[in-house]
């Protein structure tokens, strides 16, 4: 008999922790209401380091000197990818957010292909973003919001080529332990946005959904994914993304898209899946087999 391969096991975790992540986005964007969006930041990261804490207990394994570089540079990207993309949140629809932040991984696609054809659809990366750019009189974007989406695709590129390497050496323990930096790091910003006469029961709940939904269960399957698939086809999965970040935000948010805006964010998902097609899948390995 035999088990289910690694690669479609990368793919379920992947399209798990997207489902997660978006719904946990929409949740953390009706908090603006009653705290800033860097005081939701500071909740989310270190309620999510404590219970990355509690579960996995990463002090029992601490990291080697030799990984410590990649997880100091991983965890930072954690934190600033966190205050970035919220910052575009509270600016621009979710799903737009999103669809420029999946650019980052996306680039890393196609910058690395050596196949010609990957140049058309680079091509049409390009043209999706041109088409969100803040220049369409009816539905003019904010280009602070666009700013800070480009920085968190900056970010999350380089949270996947780290996680990658700190993942073969931790494992699992490698969410914890990135989580604690990004804590530590967000947390001298954020303390002086976060007003404590805000943290309501209710705030103080939802919060720890998000924290839920935005970090403990999405980075722990990508963490998985990412010991199964190689970074090019992880990069790859993503480019549903903006699609289920749309959706969230429609149901959750009420948010509505235009047409212009739909059209770019079908481009990037096209050059995403159009990179994809071409990747061959490898053969399952022979330790899969009992």
């Amino acid at each position: 008999m035999k088990q289910p391969g690694p690669l479609p096991l990368g793919v379920g975790a992947v399209l798990a922790s997207q489902i997660s992540v978006n719904l946990g986005a929409a949740c953390a964007k009706s908090l603006f209401i009653a705290v800033s969006p860097v005081g939701v930041t500071v909740l989310r990261v270190v309620l999510a380091a404590c219970l990355l804490a509690f579960l996995h207990r990463p002090w029992r394994r601490v990291p080697p000197a030799s990984a410590r570089p990649a997880l100091l540079v991983y965890g930072a990207m954690l934190g600033l990818m966190n205050l970035s993309i919220y910052q575009a949140f509270a600016r621009i629809p979710i799903g737009i957010a999103v669809g420029i932040e999946v650019t980052g991984p996306l680039f890393i696609v196609l910058l690395t292909s050596r196949r010609p054809r990957d140049f058309l659809w680079l091509v049409v990366l390009v043209v999706g973003l041109l088409l969100l750019l803040p220049l369409h009189v009816s539905a003019p974007l904010n280009p602070l919001g666009v700013a800070f989406a480009c920085a968190a695709a900056a970010c999350w590129a380089l949270y996947i080529v780290f996680g990658k390497r700190v993942s073969g050496v931790l494992g699992a323990d490698a969410v914890s332990w990135g989580m604690v930096v990004a804590a530590l790091l967000v947390l001298p910003a954020g303390l002086s946005a976060l007003h404590l006469a805000a943290l309501r029961p209710w705030v103080l709940g939802l919060a720890l959904a998000v924290a839920l939904l935005s970090s403990v269960v999405p980075y722990s399957l990508e963490m998985e994914a990412m010991k199964r698939l190689s970074s090019r086809a992880f990069s790859i999965l993503l480019s549903g993304a903006p699609a289920i970040a749309a959706l969230a935000g429609f149901a959750v948010l009420g948010e509505r898209l235009s047409w212009l805006q739909w059209l770019a964010m079908l481009c990037i998902m096209s050059a995403s899946a159009g990179s994809a097609m071409s990747v061959k899948r490898p053969p399952p390995p022979e330790q899969f087999e009992i």
